[in-house]
């Protein structure tokens, strides 16, 4: 058991794997493979973010602005695409990625120049970007009868048997696969989350790699922007409100460290699909919405719990090793 519990990655899929039994045992049809790929479809936005998600926390770091950023970019494409539907769409979506890349930058700057601390910065710049929904919309909504054909359609379309908005996904967990196993950025990334001191004397900018953890993040919320926009056909200030605990839900429950310098992206997918899961498997069997809450509340305590029991363990090893 404690050599599955060193192993977050098995230990989260057999987890999955058995929900999927329990509840087929009642419903066989939600195994089916066109509900799974559903499931799939339906965590892949929230796979992404928390993919970002991940790269500000590897450094000790949080950013509470995620969800706020996604809306904002959404408000600002879909009025776009509103206003001039002739735009098109591949030029919207990088526009998404710059402008959220440049509203995470922004975190970055005041974190790293101004030494501020990132829950504080976050938290005041989720309630700035959320304020801003409502400056530039003037309180309306930009619904499904204002966007082209072309800005629904894209994501709702199918590759190779795979709905686009799965493939978005995957094209991103490979990016950040190799963003955090074959580049130095993404050694970088950990090597602060472990011991930043140290990473000083190693010739790493801490200031300066936390600054493009917080631009990446940024740029992810960016592109989900779109997706969700374009997914749920409403532009609005509400849209994902309270979502960022659900993105850091997923990374806990992956693996990462709230404390930084431990995680994998292979953990952080099975995290938010375990939680994806959970949301489709639920309502089958009738669970009412607070419990879907408490339990999701309780898989994220026994995350923490078990993060900290393998950190002290490991820190325990180390003293050990110490005395002898």
């Amino acid at each position: 058991m404690n050599r599955l519990l060193k192993h977050r990655e098995i230990f989260l899929a057999l987890a999955i794997l058995l929900l999927l039994v329990l509840v087929t045992a009642r419903f066989p049809r939600f195994a089916a493979p066109g509900n799974l790929l559903t499931i799939f479809n339906d965590t892949s936005i929230l796979m992404m973010l928390a993919l970002g998600q991940m790269t500000v926390i590897l450094t000790r770091s949080i950013d509470l602005s995620m969800a706020a950023n996604l809306a904002l970019t959404g408000m600002i494409v879909a009025m776009t695409n509103a206003a001039f539907p002739g735009v098109p769409i591949p030029l919207l979506i990088a526009g998404c990625v710059i402008v959220g890349g440049i509203l995470g930058a922004f975190n970055g700057v005041l974190v790293w120049k101004l030494n501020i601390p990132p829950i504080v910065v976050t938290l005041g710049t989720l309630t700035i970007y959320r304020g801003l929904i409502f400056v530039i919309s003037g309180g309306a909504w930009v619904n499904a009868a204002q966007m082209s054909p072309d800005f629904v359609a894209l994501q709702r379309g199918a590759f190779l048997g795979l709905p686009i908005l799965s493939w978005f996904a995957i094209v991103v967990a490979l990016l950040f696969w190799l963003l955090m196993t074959r580049t130095p950025l993404g050694r970088s990334l950990y090597a602060i989350g472990v011991n930043p001191t140290a990473s000083v004397y190693t010739g790493i900018d801490v200031g300066r790699t936390k600054f493009l953890a917080f631009t990446i993040a940024g740029a992810v919320s960016g592109l989900a922007g779109y997706l969700w926009i374009s997914r749920y056909v409403i532009a609005s200030t509400e849209v994902a409100s309270g979502y960022e605990l659900t993105i850091i839900a997923a990374c806990v429950i992956g693996g990462v460290s709230i404390v930084g310098g431990i995680g994998t992206v292979t953990g952080v997918l099975l995290g938010a699909l375990f939680l994806g899961v959970i949301n489709n498997a639920l309502p089958v069997i009738n669970i009412s919405p607070f419990w879907q809450m408490a339990i999701s509340g309780s898989a994220i305590l026994l995350a923490v719990i078990l993060n900290a029991r393998g950190e002290r363990q490991k820190g325990r090893v180390i003293l050990k090793k110490a005395e002898g």
